[in-house]
This record gives structure tokens, sequence and C-alpha cells, in this order.
């Protein structure tokens, strides 16, 4: 019987050289999703949570999410998009939040390589980082971030 490919996996380090650029699929962002999320962390700030105290007191105006859950919905559009059974770990990053993210906005996920190596440590297994920005429906940049990754190499065998 013949092999049939399976599609949606993620990329091998040795195909992400410094330079590669891609873009992920947006995804907008519902008040659900933020109630859901500062429900579930327990981020119940009320900046979060109490409409009134956006209208009167915030610095903010609009309904803002939560700069972690922006980060989170990328990494969640980068998982589809590139690291499905090839991304390993999570090693380290660097965050800047530049703006505010409200809800309705559309938001995906601008990335470029800037480094990628074979682990001296792990045989078949690269480190790779990127500069992610998370770009809204008009342009704007809300969120860059340079996450540093464990990722699975073509010929990578588990021991």
């Amino acid at each position: 019987m013949q092999e049939i490919e399976t599609l949606g996996l993620g990329i091998p380090w040795e195909d992400l050289p410094v330079g590669r650029r891609f873009k992920t699929i947006g995804r907008t962002i519902f008040e659900s999703d933020v109630m859901n999320f500062v429900t579930n962390t327990g981020m119940v700030e009320v900046l979060f949570t109490n409409l009134e105290f956006l209208k009167t007191q915030s610095a903010i105006k609009g309904r803002v999410v939560p700069g972690a859950q922006v980060f989170t919905f990328a990494e969640g559009l980068l998982v589809q998009a590139m690291m499905q059974g090839t991304g390993l770990a999570f090693l380290q990053m660097e965050l800047s939040v530049q703006g505010p993210t409200f809800v309705g906005d559309t938001i995906h996920v601008e990335c470029e390589v800037i480094e990628c190596r074979e682990s001296a440590k792990r045989p078949g297994l690269g480190l790779v980082r990127s500069r992610n920005q998370v770009v809204k429906q008009d342009g704007t940049v809300v969120l860059v971030y340079t996450p540093l990754r464990l990722v699975k190499g073509k010929k990578y065998k588990p021991e």
C-alpha cells in the first residue's frame, strides 16, 4: 500500500535559513476570547473585566486585549503554520508590546528567521530564532518577540 503524505506538519530546522520570511493566516479576537483568557489565567484585572473603568479611568479607551493573550494567539497561529511535530521546546525570548490590541482586531504574525544552527548538544536538532511581529488588520505592529526554539531536523531519530 502506498504511503499517504500528511499535510500540516512543521518545518524542519534545515528549511529555516536566516532571512526566510513568511506570515500566518489571520485570527480575529472576540469578546468571548478575552473573557475566557482572563478567567482561565486569573488575569481578572479591572482593565479587562470592568467596562466602566475603561470608560472613566483607563488611559486606553476601548475593549483592550491582554498583551499576554496577543502573544498566546500569535504562538497558536505559528503552531498551525510551521511547528506541528517539529517544534520541541521554547527556550527563551525577548518581547516588546508596541501598542494596544482591541476586541474585534484581526491579527497575523510576520516571521523572519534571524538565527539557525544545528544544536551542539543534540545532533539532528536545531536552534532557530525568529523575529515575530504581530500585525493588526490596519498594518499596525502591536507586539514584537524573538523566540529561540529547539526544532527537529530532517534526519532526527529519537533515542
